[in-house]
């Protein structure tokens, strides 16, 4: 799994520090800035799932990065301050911080924030394994097949017949191989049966968007190309 990346913009040297170190031990990634035109710049161009965001800090305040940090970006962000005033607590959360920790504090209490808020905010990230081959896309775990983003109506045989062609694609696949893959090895019919199935593909893909996907391989079979 893909270790979370944490900011922090903190002026004080030593407290940036002693935070970074424990987040390392958490398992993060970390990157430090002790200057807020700096941070900034570091949330613009780069992706990180949280930031530690202090409120006094040279170039520009935590209150102005926060501000603007949102225009663009819905980043978790836990401010930081001296200031235990509710103003200052009130105006950081109205700017968009998701939380707020008062000077000094309990690392205990920053880890235990971090956690709860990068479990409700991170996004989980999904292989939505997929198979391509230029506009016709099949999602596995959909069991779905778009062609240019449209939805191709596919029976379970013509699904697994598509599916088998396009994981084997630019090779001669014969039928008997289909027949072996596709309809079981217990199969006993017509070996048409392919045949059949793959107009039923044609008709439904190459047909309607007027492409060539499924190539005939005389005296063999059949194949998907990548051209």
């Amino acid at each position: 799994m893909e270790k979370q990346k944490i900011l922090i913009i903190e002026d004080e040297e030593k407290i940036a520090r002693f935070v970074e170190l424990e987040l390392k031990y958490e398992g993060y990634k970390v990157n430090i800035k002790h200057d807020g035109r700096e941070g900034l710049d570091e949330i613009e161009k780069n992706d990180y799932d949280l930031v530690i965001l202090d409120i006094m800090l040279p170039g520009i305040n935590g209150m102005e990065v926060c501000r603007r940090v949102r225009r663009f970006s819905d980043i978790p962000i836990i401010m930081l301050s001296a200031k235990g005033q509710v103003e200052d607590k009130v105006m950081g959360l109205d700017l968009g911080a998701h939380d707020y920790l008062t000077k000094p504090f309990a690392i205990e209490e920053l880890l235990a924030r971090i956690r709860g808020i990068l479990s409700r905010y991170s996004p989980v990230k999904q292989d939505d394994n997929s198979t391509k081959l230029n506009d016709l896309v099949i999602n596995e775990n959909m069991l779905e097949v778009k062609v240019k983003d449209d939805i191709i109506d596919l029976t379970k045989k013509e699904y697994d017949l598509l599916l088998y062609l396009l994981k084997n694609k630019n090779q001669a696949i014969t039928r008997n191989q289909i027949l072996e893959k596709v309809w079981g090895y217990d199969y006993v019919g017509d070996t048409n049966i392919v045949d059949v199935y793959i107009r039923y593909l044609r008709s439904k893909i190459d047909d309607k968007y007027n492409k060539k996907y499924i190539h005939t391989i005389r005296g063999v079979g059949y194949a998907i190309k990548d051209e």
